[in-house]
C-alpha cells in the first residue's frame, strides 16, 4: 500500500494547505475544490455466507485554479484520483482508480458571452496497469497493459468559448489537435500492430490526429450541501473515421454531512474505439474525508 499512502499524504496536505488559505474574491486568482480519502476494510471469519478479508484506499483531488480580470478569463482544473485494494487471496495490490487529467481554458471576450479562446487537455495514469488472468496450475498471474504516459493524450486548439458563469460553459474547437503518447516498448509486442495499442502503429510511440472537439461544463447546487459536476467532451477526427466520435463524460456529486465528510460519487463513461470497442464505465461511491472544501 505504500503507492496509496505517498498519495494520501500529498493530497492532505495539498487540501490542508488549500483550506487555511481562502480564496479572495477581490483578486484576480481564486483557488477552490475538494481533497476526498476513502478507506475501507472488511474482515471475516467462519463468515457462512463467504467474503474475503481486503483493505482499500482511495485518494481524489478536484481542483480549480481560475483567473478572471477586464476581459480575459482562464479557467484551469486538476482531476486527479487513486486508489489501490489488497485480499487476502491475491498476491497483488490491484488499482480501484488512477487516473490523471488537467484542463486549461483561456478566453478573452469577443461580445456578450462569447469569447476568443485556446484549450488544452491532457490525460494520463499514475502506475502501470496490469491485465490478470491464472497459469496452467491456477496460480495468478499478469500482464502489464499500461504504464504513465502510456497512453497519454493532449488535445490543444484555438476556438470559440460561451461561458455565462464558471459553472456554465461550452467550448468549440473546430482546428484541434490530438497527440496520443505511448511507450514503444508496446507497440514493439507482437500482437500490438496495425494501430491496436490505443491507435499507435506498430514501433511508434505517437499518433497524431487533427479534429473537431467540443466540450461542455454544468455544475449546480441542487439543494444544501449538495452538488453536481457535468464535463462532457467530443471529438471527432478528420483524418480518419470522422463519423466515430470519441466521447468523454464525468459525473461528481458530492453530498456534505459537515465540514470534512461527505459521500461522493464519480462516475465515467468513455467512448474511443482506439482503445476499445465500447463503453468504459468507472464508478466510485463512498464515504469520504473531505480537505479543503
Amino acid at each position: 500500500m505504500k503507492k496509496v499512502l505517498t498519495f494520501l499524504l500529498t493530497a492532505m496536505v495539498a487540501g490542508s494547505y488549500a483550506q487555511q488559505t481562502p480564496a479572495d474574491s477581490t483578486k484576480a486568482w481564486t483557488a477552490k475544490g475538494n481533497v476526498s480519502i476513502l478507506i475501507n476494510q472488511s474482515t471475516f471469519s467462519n463468515w457462512a455466507a463467504g467474503g474475503e478479508n481486503n483493505v482499500s484506499g482511495t485518494a481524489n483531488v478536484n481542483y480549480d485554479f481560475n483567473y478572471k480580470k477586464g476581459d480575459v478569463s482562464w479557467d484551469n482544473k486538476l482531476i486527479a484520483s487513486y486508489g489501490l485494494v489488497k485480499t487476502n487471496n491475491s498476491p497483488f495490490e490491484k488499482k480501484t482508480d488512477d487516473r490523471l487529467e488537467f484542463n486549461s481554458l483561456l478566453g478573452k471576450k469577443a461580445t456578450g458571452y462569447w469569447f476568443y479562446s485556446a484549450f488544452l487537455n491532457f490525460r494520463t495514469q499514475f502506475t502501470k496497469g496490469y491485465v490478470y488472468g491464472t497459469d496452467a496450475n491456477g496460480t495468478e498471474i499478469r500482464t502489464e497493459k499500461t504504464s504513465f504516459l502510456s497512453p497519454g493524450y493532449l488535445q490543444f486548439g484555438p476556438g470559440m468559448l460561451w461561458k455565462k458563469t464558471d459553472g456554465l460553459k461550452f467550448n468549440l474547437a473546430p482546428a484541434t489537435s490530438k497527440l496520443t503518447f505511448v511507450d514503444n516498448s508496446f507497440t514493439s509486442v507482437p500482437g500490438y500492430v496495425d494501430g491496436s495499442y490505443f491507435g499507435v502503429d506498430e514501433g511508434k510511440s505517437m499518433r497524431y490526429e487533427l479534429g473537431f472537439y467540443a466540450s461542455g461544463y454544468y455544475k449546480a447546487v441542487i439543494m444544501a450541501n449538495v452538488s453536481f459536476e457535468n464535463i462532457l467532451s467530443l471529438y471527432s477526427n478528420y483524418l480518419e473515421d470522422t463519423q466515430n466520435v470519441d466521447i468523454d463524460y464525468q459525473l461528481n456529486v458530492v453530498m456534505k454531512i459537515n465540514k470534512y465528510l461527505s459521500t461522493n460519487l464519480s462516475f465515467q463513461a468513455i467512448y474511443d474505439d482506439n482503445a476499445f470497442q465500447g463503453f468504459q464505465i468507472r464508478q466510485v461511491f463512498g464515504l469520504g474525508v473531505n480537505f479543503g472544501i
